[in-house]
């Protein structure tokens, strides 16, 4: 029997779920090692095209059954291929389903502090008008031609380094982005945490190794450790999970179901250029109105006048600009998304107007049979199969059509533009943010973790990324998933040092900061000591 190796802290998977307490466990003291399936690349590494080769090695296409997921493929996972808008959810997506679909301990008010410290530690930065990519203005134009309103949003880019190209789904060439790999991983290493890409863990079993809990199995090695943080990812989590279910003697039902899109509708406008110039006065150069679709940082602006708590659950959303690439724009519907109009339009897509609305979802996604190994049938490079099954509920098929009526209501008045929504006979619904697949909770029946993230049944494994968000949050997801993770860490403290490791909590951020880890320290405390 092959020996194997042994870690305090065995942290599956490199992106934000996995960065963030990886790098609080090393500072701590704990010995620390990180498995990440994907390659390491560095930011110079990045480049930018389309070509198979280079934006496969970074990111999948995960197809389900009725749904198709953007999945990170690389160290520093997510948060490499995301679009950097760093937002807080609303306040009342806390209180959906009667208030219990969170645990009843994490309300906005609550999470607060550990957006805060999340902030401070990527950091995150509020874009200006000035800042506003010309798309991003053309959509704010619209908003206020019909009478709605329209802001710029955060993000988690270093302004002064961004060169406005564009690039970001592909990984920063330029290190403006401020992913996993500029802030908590190379901290996290900084303390001797270990981080190995390509190897993907395929399974969990118990070990064998007096003092120590999990025997993770990946390719022809094994390591044990006492506490195993499963940060796979929303696509990838619930299936290694699910595969584990024998070697750990059972799993929760709710490891694989209530998956969540966030609610994710992206849509592309078809712009009138004579319009723009008519209606909005607008001119982006001497005789052209617009054709800036592709210019600029992907997302810079967003309406929230449907995020109005008083409003009755799913008929809240919100709807930013947003450049969609290649890989999803084939799908736009113009009037169908093949033939001679389609084709038309395609000539025309400078003119574009790209959009991504995020609305309340029922949860409705299932994990069905696994695959053989991995996390998804592998298909080819960028390309995988998933056992997710999702079938739209009337609830959110009520939302979705809310959604596109409001999209109409802005884009299409006065002549504007010719909105069209992406088809769904080829891959489904499209996501960027899979969500919920073994989310946190209070009632066992319908929530694979506890508040402390903790998989339940099943001591000192935790599970910390975007599967353990309860559902969609009507926003970008990476800062709640990071103020999540941050919260995390104390009680898996708690469990390390129950368990004989002499860990520490209270690090600054990865860039020194200190003043979000002194909000934060109190909480932290009361947790780790068990009061």
């Amino acid at each position: 029997m092959k020996t194997a190796e042994l870690t305090d802290v065995l942290v599956i998977g490199s992106g934000f779920g996995g960065a963030i307490p990886a790098y609080h466990l090393a500072a701590g003291g704990a010995k620390v090692l990180i498995l990440e399936r994907g390659p390491q690349i560095s930011s110079a590494g990045f480049e930018q095209d389309w070509k198979h080769g280079t934006w496969t090695r970074v990111l999948d296409l995960v197809k389900g059954d009725g749904m198709t997921a953007l999945a990170g493929n690389c160290v520093g996972g997510g948060s490499v291929h995301y679009y950097a808008v760093s937002l807080r959810a609303p306040s009342f997506t806390f209180e959906r389903g009667g208030g219990r679909m969170w645990p009843r301990s994490i309300r906005r008010a609550t999470l607060d502090p550990w957006y805060e410290r999340a902030e401070e530690s990527l950091p995150v930065t509020l874009l200006d008008w000035k800042e506003v990519s010309y798309a991003g203005g053309l959509f704010a134009a619209a908003c206020r031609n019909a009478g709605r309103t329209c802001q710029p949003v955060p993000v988690a880019v270093d302004t002064e380094a961004c060169v406005n190209c564009g690039w970001m789904v592909g990984g920063c060439h330029f290190g403006a982005k401020r992913s996993m790999i500029l802030n908590y991983l190379p901290a996290a290493q900084a303390h001797g945490a270990v981080l190995r890409p390509l190897c993907e863990v395929q399974r969990l079993s118990r070990a064998q190794t007096p003092g120590y809990r999990y025997r993770a199995h990946y390719g022809a090695e094994v390591v044990e450790a006492k506490v195993v943080i499963v940060a796979a990812g929303a696509m990838a989590t619930p299936v290694l999970l699910r595969r584990s279910a024998f070697g750990l003697g059972g799993m929760p039902g709710a490891v694989g179901r209530y998956f969540s899109g966030n609610g994710d509708l992206l849509t592309v406008t078809q712009m009138d250029e004579g319009r723009i110039a008519d209606v909005l006065g607008l001119e982006r150069e001497p005789g052209i109105a617009y054709q800036a679709y592709p210019i600029g940082k992907s997302i810079t602006t967003q309406s929230l006048d449907h995020t109005d708590p008083r409003k009755p659950e799913f008929t809240r959303f919100s709807i930013q600009q947003c450049y969609n690439t290649p890989l999803t724009n084939m799908l736009a519907e113009g009037p169908s998304w093949f033939g001679v109009g389609k084709k038309q339009a395609r000539r025309e897509w400078r003119s574009w107007l790209g959009t991504l609305a995020m609305y309340e979802d029922d949860n409705e996604g299932v994990f069905g049979l696994l695959p053989p190994t991995g996390a998804y049938l592998k298909l080819a490079d960028g390309l995988g199969l998933s056992p997710l099954r999702y079938r739209r509920s009337a609830n959110s098929e009520r939302a979705r059509s809310l959604v596109l009526a409001e999209l109409r209501a802005i884009l299409e008045k006065d002549g504007l533009g010719r909105v069209m929504p992406f088809t769904e006979d080829l891959i489904g619904e499209v996501t960027a943010h899979p969500l919920a697949s073994a989310r946190i909770g209070d009632d066992p029946a319908t929530s694979a973790c506890d508040e402390g993230h903790r998989l339940r049944g099943h001591e000192g494994l935790f599970v910390t990324d975007g599967s353990a968000v309860p559902g969609a949050l009507c926003v970008n997801p990476s800062l709640t998933i990071s103020a999540l993770a941050e919260r995390a860490v104390p009680y898996i403290v708690r469990q390390l040092r129950d368990d004989g490791v002499a860990v520490t909590y209270g690090a600054p951020a990865p860039g020194g900061a200190t003043s979000g880890r002194r909000a934060t320290l109190e909480l932290a405390e009361r947790v780790i000591s068990g009061g």
